[in-house]
């Protein structure tokens, strides 16, 4: 039955892929003998499919770096290339379900093609014309989008039947889970310069001499590079863009929903499987034998796993009105969710909120402002390459443009200024002197050229400039290791001690921290990186010293804890290890299966149609 309700899910998601993806490219605008990139055994690779996936990958681009992003600067990135491959894999599949002979009936294409609403009519129900009319504004005929439908389907049942049926391995998701609950019981205690008997005398010059030559890097100055650069963004020029107050008001109502919000709650949710197992979740809750982050751990999640952020009444469906009428801290359920049974619990009530127009209007306008700013400066991009074109230099552009002048000594790692842009560091650490100025685009939608004027390259500085930072230096390197070697001796005295902890330590003169149970995943405080790594490959009684921070620390293991087996969290723990592990190893045999495949089907693309496709996007 989980079988059976995944596979419905998958299903769903490719009808949404699929809808979705014939309202990218529509018609390609390519001839009719052109409708295919290429083959795949039997299979062609259409032109709309490749055109949907680009259209897609630079959507994502888009909403993964929040500014407009160039088809020639996604094809950079190679995402023509991630296109392909994902379209090839899909038909290498394609084609095996087709020599297998596997298919689905009309029956369920036609299930699939009622439930879509996207074709509904206004009564809700499936509306032949409104499906008609879709398909032909992008470009697309029934027989094809239904065929479509039916290879994503049959693809979906040869993937199932692949990657179902691995069996959990529970021994080793066991013995992995027993890895992670064994904790170890240690005693640590920092130690620093105060606890050497004497300070480190003065250093002569000789020694200081010798720090100065052995560690050359510490004392070279970086390159830098003396440019002068032209520059316009969108906010040099946002005052003088007018703005009508029509459109602000628009947006405004545009955005209505940011302004004008109605009562919500913070919500976390914690979703049971059944409701046997919530209302025995719930039994523990009320007598105190677990708490709500006991039972999320429990069920292998953490409280991020479980967080909704905050909802409205609606957004909680027939459970919005006994979650709503909750208070801050209080559980309640297990209630109805799309999920199934699951538990709330309310974090905070946040109350109804109106952001009236006048309070708005400067944001929505200064946004507004920033978008035209933007157009202004794409629109006058062409001219000022034209200038560049014709041999136009940084300040030729200032004095014939709107740019504005500037120079900066910048050295790698500086990022003020106009190197905040990381497009300007990379064109000032790629800059050569002598070379023509370029226009380049800044992430704000602004744009620059500049001119290395000189380039003065790393060099080693004098010693008697930097003669106090080798002091300080030599100091601070001898303090440490005369601090360190006294931690060894003391670590090797408590080693194996007899005395119980607190008592070796106080007799060394050291005050010591005593942690019952350190995990691998903890974090200690006043220790180094290597602390908990280093106590984990120690034997009960060992003691060792670690350099940390100009001084040391010192640490015993006292004993090692088994991990304990009854523990809830441990068991749910081993069986989210045990799910991961048959995820990894079916996705290893169907990446292994769909690979000989690929090896072994014969695939044709043709590059000519490819690069008219992508003409279309340049």
């Amino acid at each position: 039955m989980a079988t059976g309700k995944r596979n419905r899910v998958f299903v769903w998601v490719i009808l949404g892929l699929i809808f979705v993806g014939l309202m990218g490219f529509g018609s390609t605008g390519l001839t009719s003998r052109q409708r295919s990139i290429g083959t795949v055994g039997d299979k062609d690779i259409s032109v709309q499919n490749y055109g949907n996936g680009l259209n897609a990958q630079l959507r994502r681009i888009q909403e993964q770096y929040g500014v407009p992003v160039s088809f020639a600067q996604a094809q950079a990135a190679g995402i023509d290339q991630i296109v392909i491959s994902q379209l090839v894999s899909d038909r290498v599949l394609d084609n095996e379900t087709s020599q297998l002979g596997l298919s689905v009936g009309d029956d369920i294409i036609l299930q699939q093609l009622l439930s879509i609403q996207e074709f509904a009519g206004f009564d809700g129900n499936f509306d032949r014309e409104n499906y008609r009319a879709a398909l032909n504004r992008n470009d697309t005929t029934e027989e094809t989008f239904e065929n479509g439908l039916r290879e994503d389907i049959s693809r979906n049942v040869l993937t199932s039947a692949i990657t179902s049926g691995v069996p959990t391995p529970k021994a080793y998701a066991q013995a992995l889970a027993g890895f992670i609950g064994e904790t170890r019981a240690i005693s640590w205690a920092p130690l620093n310069a105060a606890a050497l008997a004497a300070p480190i005398a003065a250093p002569d010059d000789a020694a200081l001499l010798a720090q100065y030559e052995s560690t050359p890097a510490a004392y070279t100055a970086d390159e830098t590079r003396h440019i002068r650069y032209a520059w316009l963004t969108p906010e040099m020029i946002i005052d003088e863009v007018t703005v009508d107050e029509s459109a602000i008001r628009d947006l405004y109502q545009e955005r209505i929903t940011q302004y004008v919000q109605e009562e919500r709650r913070l919500v976390e949710r914690l979703v049971y499987p059944d409701q046997a197992a919530a209302d025995a979740a719930r039994a523990d809750y009320d007598n105190g034998i677990s708490g709500f982050a006991d039972l999320v751990t429990a069920r292998g999640l953490t409280l991020a796993d479980t967080d909704m952020g905050d909802v409205s009444l609606g957004d909680l469906g027939d459970s919005g009105a006994t979650i709503f009428a909750a208070q801050t801290g209080d559980v309640v359920g297990p209630l109805p969710s799309s999920l199934g049974p699951a538990l709330f619990r309310v974090n905070a009530v946040l109350a109804a909120q109106e952001t009236p127009f006048e309070e708005a209007r400067a944001a929505l306008r200064d946004g507004l402002a920033a978008t035209r700013a933007r157009r202004v400066i794409d629109d006058a991009r062409e001219g000022m390459a034209d200038l560049i074109a014709g041999g136009a230099g940084v300040s030729d552009l200032v004095e014939r443009t709107a740019m504005q002048l500037g120079e900066i000594t910048w050295s790698a790692g500086d990022a003020e200024g106009i190197a905040a842009y990381e497009a300007f560091r990379s064109a000032a650490a790629a800059a050569q002197t002598g070379e023509y100025a370029t226009l380049n685009e800044l992430a704000d939608g602004g744009i620059f050229a500049i001119e290395l004027i000189e380039l003065v390259p790393a060099a080693l500085i004098d010693f008697d400039i930097v003669k106090d930072q080798v002091a300080a230096d030599w100091s601070a390197g001898e303090t440490q290791r005369a601090v360190l070697a006294q931690a060894e001796q003391l670590a090797e005295s408590l080693a194996n001690s007899p005395a119980d902890a607190a008592a070796s330590f106080e007799a060394a003169g050291l005050v010591a921290t005593d942690v019952p149970n350190l995990t691998r995943r903890d974090i200690i405080t006043g220790t180094p990186e290597s602390f908990v790594t280093s106590i984990y490959a120690m034997e009960p009684g060992a003691a060792i010293a670690l350099a940390h921070d100009g001084g040391a620390v010192i640490v015993r293991l006292e004993t090692i804890n088994a991990a304990d087996v009854d523990d809830p969290a441990l068991a749910a723990q081993a069986d989210m290890l045990g799910r991961q592990a048959v995820q990894g190893i079916a996705q290893d045999i169907f990446t292994a299966y769909s690979d000989d495949l690929r090896r072994n089907t014969d695939i044709r693309l043709d590059d000519a149609v490819i690069a008219a496709v992508n003409a279309q996007f340049q």
